[in-house]
């Protein structure tokens, strides 16, 4: 289910049609390294975006659903934590079972009748806590949009209504940076569990 249906907000000024991503790269060794090895994720969202729990509760959540949903990674939490991160390689977050850390560091604004938001996000593996991706983007969106109406209501209930205007913009958002993620190759017993995931 990929939803990347961009459209312009008065005053906010994204053209239509404007790719959201500004960069994206992958490790130039990850087919023979991580796509066999950094399959098991955590998310975590940090700093708070708008300095609002329930907010990078959200963002977490979002990018852990559309990331099980897109791609063959198995993303066992999400997380969203205040603050920058004093330690990037997030060896706390690298319980047993978790091979790799998604870390979205988001900047969101509400602005009228949208928001303007921006993510640099990056793919840690934990063994060592380098980099396997990474991506920038960074777009306005308005908070409305039908399409989105029961995704909308949907995250309102289970995080409260606060989150309302920012469940738009976010969605659109992650599901550009998160479409540059490449995909691991999973083994019969990993497919298995990602099916037990439910998402």
């Amino acid at each position: 289910m990929r939803l990347m249906r961009w459209a312009p907000v008065l005053g906010l000024g994204l053209l239509a049609g404007c790719s959201a991503v500004k960069s994206h790269h992958v490790r130039p060794d990850y087919a023979q390294v991580d796509r066999k090895q950094t399959k098991r994720l955590v998310v975590v969202a940090q700093p708070l975006p708008d300095e609002k729990p329930a907010v990078g509760e959200l963002w977490s959540l979002i990018a852990r659903q559309w990331v099980n949903q897109n791609r063959d990674f198995i993303v066992k939490d999400n997380v969203a934590l205040p603050g920058r991160p004093t330690d990037t390689t997030f060896k706390e977050l690298c319980t047993e079972g978790v091979e790799g850390v998604l870390w979205l560091d988001p900047t969101i604004q509400l602005k009228g009748d949208g928001a303007e938001a921006e993510v640099k996000a990056q793919l840690l593996r934990c063994r060592d806590g380098q980099e396997v991706w990474a991506a920038q983007a960074a777009g306005s969106w308005g908070s409305r949009d039908e399409d989105y109406a029961a995704r909308v209501t949907k995250f309102s209930q289970e995080l409260g209504e606060e989150v309302a205007p920012y469940v738009v913009p976010t969605t659109k958002l992650l599901a550009a940076t998160l479409d540059t993620l490449p995909n691991p190759e999973l083994t019969e017993a990993d497919k298995d569990e990602k099916i037990e995931l439910g998402e």
